[in-house]
């Protein structure tokens, strides 16, 4: 990242983001981020384009630095409400749980998921382009991953230790040899079609 949308919005700035959309397994969930822009660690980005060792560095950093708050969504709630909702739900989850009050909030994405508060600006692709939102997408993919790793030591053949609940081969080819789980979202195409 070469310049961040952040400074140009003042001082007082949360970032939003949410991680695990596309997966067939496990909940949705979302990181609010209080970041001091004057005293940040070095080299965040969107987690997606950080390896796991430079991810796991920048989480430790980040969670002794600043203050910040977690969101889930169940998979229940996923298929209850559809993977959408649910993530404006986890992210509203996050938030609710800081002091927001005159705080720019900077959130991934081009929906809200606080309707009527007039300081959520969001930003599609925010967590390329805002050093918040990118530090709130290495907090919730580095919770999000060794969720599914733990629920990986209880149902080993689906591999999540590796996929975190993505619909890789291995993975799918284990649901069709062992069958799904509770985890697993039911209303998603590749399991739905199974059911």
């Amino acid at each position: 990242m070469k310049s961040f949308k952040d400074f140009n919005f003042g001082k007082f700035i949360i970032g939003v983001d949410e991680v695990g959309r596309g997966c067939l397994a496990g909940p949705v969930v979302a990181c609010a981020i209080m970041l001091d822009i004057k005293n940040f660690p070095d080299g965040i980005n969107d987690s997606k384009k950080l390896n796991k060792e430079k991810r796991n560095y920048l989480y430790k950093k980040l969670i002794d630095k600043c203050n910040y708050a977690l969101g889930i969504a169940s998979v229940k709630e996923i298929d209850r409400f559809n993977i959408h909702q649910s993530s404006l739900l986890a992210m509203k989850r996050a938030l609710n749980k800081l002091e927001t009050l005159n705080h720019i909030i900077l959130v991934d994405g081009k929906f809200s998921p606080i309707s009527n508060n007039k300081n959520i600006k969001c930003i599609i692709k925010g967590d390329q382009q805002c050093i918040s939102i990118a530090a709130a997408s290495i907090i919730a993919k580095v919770t999000r991953d060794n969720l599914m790793t733990k629920l990986g030591r209880k149902f080993p053949y689906y591999d999540w230790n590796n996929n975190v609940g993505y619909g890789t081969r291995k993975h799918l080819d284990r649901i069709q040899k062992f069958g799904i789980c509770i985890h697993h979202r039911k209303t998603f195409a590749p399991i739905h079609n199974l059911l």
